[in-house]
C-alpha cells in the first residue's frame, strides 16, 4: 500500500477530479489524504479519502470565500492583483508547512495540480515521487502555442508567434507576486531556479483531462506526458437525470459552474433565447440563485431551475449545452457527443473556448455583452446538429481510447513501483 498526498488549488472543480483519481487508487488498496485550509475539506464526500488541514494561522476556517467570491468575479486589474496575490500566500502556506506534515503523515508519493505550485516544489525538495496532473489546460509552454488563459485562435505564422510570445510577456508581469514566491522557495529549497508553474511539473509523468484532438498543435510535450481524458468517479456517472423531459422537444442545458453560478443576467439572457424557441430549457445555477431570481428565470424562459443536477445524465439527454467553459463540463460535453454555445468568463475558459472553435465541437459567445437574439441564433445552430457531429464523434472517439481515470490510476502506480519516468509506451 503507498499512501498518497494530494496538493490541488482550493477549488471544487479541481478536487472533484482529484477525488475521482483518489477513489480509483483507493479501490486498489492504497491511501489518499488531501492537504489543504480548513474549508476545502467540505467538497470531499467520501469518508475513504483523508483530508489534513493547513494554514490555520494564515488561512483560518471560514476565509476561503473571499478568496472563491475574488476568483469567480476579479473585475478590473486590482481584482486580478488581489487574486494573484491570494495564489501567492497560499503557495507561500503549502511550501511552509507541508514539509512537516508528509513527514508526519508518512506520505510516499504526491499527486500535483500542475495550477499549486507548491506540490512539485515540496515533492522535489522532500525526495518524494511525484505525478503532475492537469485538471484543466496544460500549463506545458512550447513557443507557437498561446498560454491556456489567452483567448487566441491558433495561426501557424510568425506575426501569430510573436502574437503568442508577447501575450506571454503579459501574464508573466502579471504573475511577478506568484513567481516571487515560487523562486523565494526554490532557493530555500536548494532547487534550481525557477519561478514559474510550468517549471514545477513532475520528471517522471504528467497527466492531463486534454486529449490531442482538443489541444492546440502541440510538439515539444515531454515523453512522459499522457493524454488520459475526463477523470470522473462511478457516482458521478450513474447519477440519474431527476426531471422528467418531453422527449419530443429539444432539452437546454445551461450551467456556468460551481463559482460562477451567481450570473442572473447570463442566466436571464439565455432564459430569454431560449423562450423564443420551442425546446425545454434546465438551468443549473449551483447554489448562486436565490428562490426570487429562481423564479423569474422560469417566468423569462426556463422550464426547470436547480442548484446542482447530475451533470452526465443531463447532457446524456441534452440537444445543445451554454456552459462557461469549464474543463469539466466541456470534456462531459465531448463524451455525451452534445454541442455547446461557450460564454467564457475566467480563468483558462477563454482559452478553452479557443480550443472548442478549433476542434469543431461548439461556438462562443460574449458573457458580458451577447444578448438573447445572438444567443438564440447560435442555439438554432448548435441544435441543427449536423454543423459539430463530425468533431464530437472524432473526439468521443479519443475519449474512449484514452481511459480516463483507470488510466491515470495505472500510470500513478507504475512510476510508484518503478521511480522511474514513464512514457506512453511503458504505460501501454
Amino acid at each position: 500500500m503507498t499512501h498518497f498526498a494530494v496538493v490541488a488549488p482550493a477549488f471544487p472543480s479541481h478536487f472533484r477530479v482529484f477525488q475521482a483519481l483518489a477513489l480509483e487508487l483507493i479501490e486498489r488498496g492504497h491511501r489518499v489524504t488531501f492537504l489543504h485550509q480548513a474549508d476545502a475539506a467540505a467538497w470531499l464526500d467520501d469518508p475513504r479519502i483523508g483530508f489534513e488541514v493547513l494554514g490555520n494561522g494564515s488561512h483560518p476556517p471560514g476565509s476561503l470565500a473571499a478568496t472563491l467570491r475574488c476568483a469567480a468575479n476579479p473585475g478590473g486589474p486590482f481584482g486580478l492583483r488581489r487574486l494573484i496575490a491570494d495564489m501567492a500566500r497560499t503557495t507561500d502556506m503549502l511550501c511552509r508547512e507541508l514539509p512537516a506534515r508528509l513527514d508526519a503523515l508518512q506520505i510516499d508519493a504526491m499527486l500535483c495540480d500542475q495550477m499549486e505550485a507548491a506540490g512539485g516544489l515540496v515533492a522535489e525538495a522532500t525526495g518524494r515521487p511525484f505525478v503532475s496532473v492537469a485538471c484543466a489546460l496544460p500549463v506545458n509552454r512550447e513557443p507557437g502555442v498561446p498560454l491556456p488563459v489567452m483567448p487566441m485562435a491558433y495561426e501557424d505564422s510568425e506575426r501569430a508567434r510573436q502574437i503568442y510570445q508577447g501575450s506571454t510577456r503579459v501574464y508573466d508581469w502579471l504573475m511577478g507576486a506568484h513567481r516571487k514566491t515560487v523562486a523565494a522557495h526554490a532557493r530555500v529549497f536548494g532547487l534550481s531556479p525557477r519561478d514559474g508553474l510550468h517549471q514545477c511539473l513532475s520528471p517522471l509523468a504528467q497527466i492531463s483531462q486534454t486529449l490531442p484532438g482538443f489541444e492546440f498543435p502541440r510538439r515539444e510535450l515531454p515523453a512522459h506526458f499522457h493524454h488520459v481524458g475526463p477523470m470522473r468517479s462511478a457516482s458521478e456517472i450513474s447519477r440519474p437525470l431527476d426531471v422528467e423531459v418531453n422527449s419530443g422537444r429539444p432539452l437546454v442545458f445551461a450551467s456556468l459552474g460551481t463559482l460562477q453560478g451567481q450570473r442572473f443576467g447570463l442566466f436571464k439572457r439565455i432564459a430569454r433565447a431560449c423562450a423564443g424557441l420551442d425546446l425545454q430549457l434546465l438551468v443549473a445555477h449551483c447554489g448562486g440563485l436565490n428562490p426570487a431570481q429562481a423564479d423569474r428565470l422560469r417566468r423569462a424562459g426556463a422550464t426547470w431551475v436547480t442548484d446542482f443536477a447530475p451533470q452526465m445524465a443531463v447532457l446524456e439527454r441534452a440537444d445543445a449545452v451554454i456552459t462557461h467553459g469549464g474543463m469539466n463540463t466541456v470534456l462531459d460535453a465531448v463524451v455525451t457527443r452534445t454541442p455547446m454555445l461557450v460564454t467564457p468568463i475566467a480563468f483558462d475558459q477563454a482559452g478553452i473556448a479557443a480550443r472548442v472553435l478549433h476542434a469543431g465541437l461548439g461556438l462562443r459567445a460574449s458573457a458580458q455583452f451577447a444578448g438573447s437574439g445572438a444567443l438564440r441564433r447560435a442555439l438554432v445552430r448548435l441544435l441543427d446538429g449536423a454543423e459539430f457531429a463530425p468533431g464530437l464523434e472524432r473526439l468521443r472517439g479519443e475519449v474512449l481510447a484514452a481511459g480516463g481515470t483507470r488510466a491515470a490510476a495505472d500510470i500513478v502506480e507504475t512510476v510508484q513501483c518503478s521511480g522511474r519516468r514513464l512514457t506512453p509506451e511503458c504505460a501501454a
